[in-house]
């Protein structure tokens, strides 16, 4: 009897101690599905930053505008691409095109940017022509009024920069506005307006821009303080941007002429402080990127460096001034092979979302639709992957930036809005940059589930919620249509971009203030 009680006690212990290794193991699985788990509670997400209602915005190279050689498209073939043959000619963009206007009147209000390393050089005229002595091309009067329409149309603010080259200066080298002076009195006439410019564009690269030889900081600051004055005088309405700098990160085509020398030159006297940034270079200039890269933090992050480097010389220079990124893309030189495709989506969506929520009040991407960084292809105008984000973003990202907080996972990028046009709504956007891995989200509300994939992550074209987008058959835009999602967990697939909107959040930063009700 003995024996058989300390047998039932011997079964009964065993039973306690596997019932608990069960209960151990399923609180230990339950534990790392909770570990790997993101909870958004969208009525608590609190307010972080205010972004100009422009936020997201796009470039229009000058020399587009013109004509000229520009960056010349990949080949077809995988082969190795030539940089001593980079550039191929073109005709001017044709601004009154209908699909154009339709297609950029959808990302608006926008500022449009008409800049870039070719404006440094072009000279302003009645008519097209052979440029003068120290000019490399010519912008008509003609063109411009297609660009003030252009604005017009869609709803788009400009932004420029002026001509910088030997043929815009006296004769002790000292920079003259007559030519800038006409652009602005040309846009005046016109029915326009200029409503921010910077002096020049990339005056830390001038070696290479258009500017006079020998070109340094102290004759940046000369120059600088000239336009500063005139335009006080000619445009007080327009702001003033500086310096439009790019590549003091550090990269394969560094800054010859530092951010920091310029602004010591110059003194004070921005409206906006603004610069440039892309993660490298193309082909065409010696990139050699691979697209493995595409998706990793430090290849996102890279955004985060750079904005890191020009807010430490704002606050040294030009403290409190709004930052403004007025050129920005994956690769400078036209763009890598895969900006075209969906892989660069995932960077286009992730640098408004770091950019915003730090906050950067105007991004500019470059370009709408010229070379392989456009949003729109350049021959055809139809939208690239990256143009169905944007579009995306506009309708559903508004102005108030919340804090969203931490993912669980590394690769899981969340940042959530106020939505633009429904009282207390928030938007999140929600982007799976692994490859493999699925992330569980849970939801505190229910939300409209909009999600972006693809077949192939460098492919032309993006499904929303399983279905590809396109124009419609008449080119038009179709409906962007939500997918019902109840609260709970949800499922975000790898390699995934989803943007939800939780209509009845009632986020006390996304409802209207008193003020806004009288």
């Amino acid at each position: 009897m003995h024996d058989r009680q300390g047998s039932r006690t011997r079964r009964t212990t065993c039973a306690a101690a596997g019932a608990m290794t069960i209960a151990l193991l399923a609180a230990a699985t339950l534990c790392a599905a909770r570990a790997d788990d993101s909870t958004v509670a969208a009525a608590q997400l609190k307010a972080v930053a205010t972004i100009d209602t422009r936020f997201q915005s796009y470039n229009i190279e000058m020399v587009e505008v013109t004509g000229g050689q520009f960056w010349r498209p990949y080949p077809r073939t995988a082969r190795g691409f030539d940089q001593l043959d980079r550039y191929s000619a073109r005709p001017p963009i044709d601004l009154a095109n209908a699909r154009l206007r339709l297609l950029a009147a959808a990302l608006s209000p926008a500022y449009l940017r008409v800049s870039g390393t070719w404006a440094n050089a072009t000279f302003f005229a009645d008519a097209p022509g052979k440029p003068p002595p120290g000019f490399n091309s010519v912008l008509s009067r003609a063109q411009w009024r297609g660009v003030v329409e252009f604005a017009r149309a869609v709803d788009a603010e400009i932004v420029t920069s002026f001509a910088i080259s030997p043929g815009s200066r006296d004769t002790n080298g000292v920079w003259k506005p007559d030519q800038a002076q006409q652009v602005v009195d040309t846009t005046r006439a016109l029915g326009g307006r200029i409503a921010a410019a910077e002096f020049m564009n990339e005056p830390t690269l001038a070696a290479t821009n258009g500017a006079p030889a020998g070109y340094d900081a102290t004759a940046y600051g000369r120059d600088f303080k000239v336009f500063r004055d005139w335009m006080r005088r000619a445009a007080p309405e327009t702001l003033i941007l500086g310096p439009g700098s790019a590549g003091d990160a550090p990269s394969p085509s560094g800054a010859a002429i530092t951010t920091r020398d310029l602004l010591a030159a110059s003194g004070p006297g921005v409206d906006r402080f603004s610069y440039h940034h892309y993660n490298t270079i193309s082909p065409r200039c010696g990139g050699h990127d691979d697209p493995a890269q595409a998706l990793s933090e430090e290849w996102l992050a890279r955004t985060d460096a750079t904005l890191k480097i020009y807010q430490a010389l704002r606050d040294a220079f030009e403290p409190d001034k709004p930052i403004w990124l007025t050129e920005t893309a994956d690769a400078a030189c036209g763009g890598s092979r895969w900006d075209q495709t969906f892989l660069d989506t995932f960077r286009y969506l992730d640098q408004l979302g770091r950019l915003a929520k730090a906050g950067v009040q105007v991004v500019m991407h470059n370009t709408l639709a010229a070379s392989d960084y456009g949003l729109l292809d350049e021959a055809t105008f139809r939208p690239r992957p990256s143009y169905w984000a944007a579009l995306l973003w506009r309708g559903l990202m508004g102005t108030i930036v919340l804090d969203a907080g931490k993912a669980a996972s590394s690769d899981l990028h969340l940042y959530a809005h106020c939505h633009p046009a429904m009282a207390g709504a928030v938007s999140l956007l929600a982007i799976n940059a692994s490859r493999s891995a699925t992330h569980p989200l849970t939801l505190s509300d229910s939300a409209e589930r909009y999600t972006l994939h693809a077949v192939r992550l460098q492919g032309p074209t993006v499904q929303l919620n399983g279905k590809t987008l396109t124009l419609t058959a008449d080119g038009m835009l179709p409906r962007l249509e939500a997918q019902a999602t109840p609260a709970g967990a949800i499922r975000l697939a790898p390699a995934t971009i989803t943007f939800l909107v939780i209509p009845n959040a009632a986020n006390p930063a996304c409802l209207p203030r008193r003020s806004e009700l009288q």
